[in-house]
């Protein structure tokens, strides 16, 4: 069935089984440096502040990064990747840990990743990586080595530019295009030749009526004889790798499919790729399908698709609402969503095998936004965000405890935290219950942080919620959020 998962697409695609893909696209973070958090201005009425991990294009040498370097010559060997490909993979390493750190996170990020795409593919499969100047000659020549040199096909150049706005007001040369580089498994991939419609202009060259009224040129030959060039209307003229009549949301943003993610791709560039490169009944992988623009292009044109993302709320939020919305698809019959821990056990199982990602999950299911691993914010895991009018967008901090063992000396923490950020609002997420007499201490500490009152009503500063109240659907009690207003007033007495 046709699915959507939430988590990290290294891990997922681990347990996917090999050369069951036919087309891979994927638009994977540039190495930007930048973070992008207006998808979710939805949520609460305002672009959210900076530390919020909404969408991280940010890389640094951690513990981890450096655990993948070293490894990487191991999963290179056991991918079938040449030796002498290991070997430069070694000294590249040192060059640029000394002069592009950063660089360096993000390319053994997107190797890791790519060795496996590589086993999943098809004989006959392709694969599509979208990218820009920050980094696409250091991925080409990854991919010459993942993919082999060979099975290089074309560098596509997708003209993509403002004629205003924030890139007009560079003191360069305006960026104006994407790249997106075209690699196939083996020698003979699939490819359907895709036309351009014809211009009035080459048609009117075609002056010429037959009996049958097929349009045609004369040409005269160098003996003087003369013979005719029919017009092909059926076909238009073959495409070239620049491709300039895909217009960016920039440029059109009327059509109807703009969800406001900051990196969201136009439906027709999707549809293109697909039809090239796939063919109906194929299977298409997007591993960082964000708003899910290859997924509906993929299902309009009869394919069979899985979409990964990291992102919760672009699973649940965005994903999951356009194939409803868009394409009508109801979940449990025309897709299903997994890795989103739906029982208590499911929530145990996700904290055994991977700690961060159950914190990304206790945040996001109770509508909060995750911090940056990469902040210096004092152990808080999340916030939660609400208007509270007579203030600026404020926020309740919170923190995920997954043992047995979390203590009052937890919340005093998370109190001080409380205060020295001056949040209105803390919450505690635990996985097991307290006790009888341990949450009849929690719940006295709690009560003595008082109260906030917003329009009339009370919610309290301090509160708790277990692993199995938000299962069953309970959420902390703040204001509705900056655009819920009217939600908020209608429940006041």
């Amino acid at each position: 069935m046709n699915t959507l998962y939430y988590g990290d697409c290294l891990e997922i695609m681990e347990e996917m089984p090999s050369r069951g893909i036919d087309l891979i696209y994927l638009d994977p973070p540039f190495n930007s440096d930048r973070q992008y958090n207006s998808i979710y201005k939805d949520e609460t009425g305002r672009p959210l502040p900076e530390q919020i991990e909404a969408f991280c294009d940010q890389w640094t040498l951690d513990e981890e990064r450096e655990r993948a370097i070293r490894n990487m010559p191991i999963l290179m060997r056991e991918a079938g990747i040449e030796d002498e490909i290991a070997d430069f993979w070694r000294i590249w390493v040192n060059a640029l840990r000394a002069t592009q750190p950063r660089l360096l996170a993000y390319l053994s990020y997107m190797v890791q990743r790519l060795l496996i795409m590589r086993t999943l593919l098809s004989d006959t499969g392709s694969i599509y990586l979208h990218c820009d100047s920050t980094a696409s000659h250091y991925l080409k020549i990854m991919m010459d080595g993942i993919f082999g040199h060979n099975n290089f096909r074309r560098e596509i150049v997708w003209s993509n530019e403002d004629s205003s706005g924030f890139k007009s007001r560079a003191d360069n040369w305006i960026r104006g295009h994407d790249t997106l580089l075209y690699y196939s498994r083996g020698s003979n991939p699939i490819f359907n030749k895709q036309y351009s419609p014809l211009d009035e202009k080459t048609i009117k060259r075609y002056d010429k009526v037959d009996d049958e009224g097929k349009r045609y040129k004369i040409y005269r030959n160098e003996d003087g004889s003369e013979r005719r060039s029919y017009l092909k209307e059926d076909r238009g003229v073959g495409l070239r790798t620049v491709w300039t009549d895909v217009p960016s949301f920039q440029k059109v943003n009327n059509t109807g499919e703009y969800l406001g993610y900051n990196t969201q791709k136009p439906l027709a560039l999707l549809e293109r790729i697909i039809k090239a490169s796939s063919n109906e009944g194929d299977v298409v992988l997007d591993p960082f399908c964000g708003c899910a623009t290859t997924i509906e292009a993929a299902h309009s044109l009869g394919r069979k698709w899985i979409g990964i993302d990291i992102a919760i709320h672009a699973i649940k939020r965005v994903a999951k609402r356009r194939l409803e919305e868009r394409l009508h698809l109801v979940e449990g019959e025309d897709f299903e969503v997994k890795g989103i821990p739906q029982t208590l056990e499911g929530a145990r199982d996700l904290w055994k095998r991977d700690k961060y990602q159950f914190q990304k999950w206790c945040i996001e299911q109770v509508d909060g936004f995750v911090t940056a691993r990469k902040t210096a914010d004092g152990g808080i895991d999340g916030r939660l965000y609400f208007d509270t009018k007579e203030k600026e967008l404020q926020s309740m901090v919170l923190e995920v405890k997954g043992g047995r063992n979390v203590g009052i000396a937890d919340l005093r923490a998370l109190h001080s935290v409380m205060e020295r950020d001056e949040a209105e609002m803390a919450g505690l997420i635990i996985i097991e219950p307290l006790g009888e007499r341990k949450e009849r201490n929690f719940h006295k500490m709690m009560a003595e942080a008082g109260d906030l009152e917003v329009y009339g009503k009370q919610f309290p500063r301090m509160q708790m919620l277990t692993v199995e109240e938000i299962i069953e659907g309970k959420r902390f009690e703040t204001p509705f959020p900056q655009g819920k207003r009217d939600r908020q007033m209608a429940l006041l007495p």
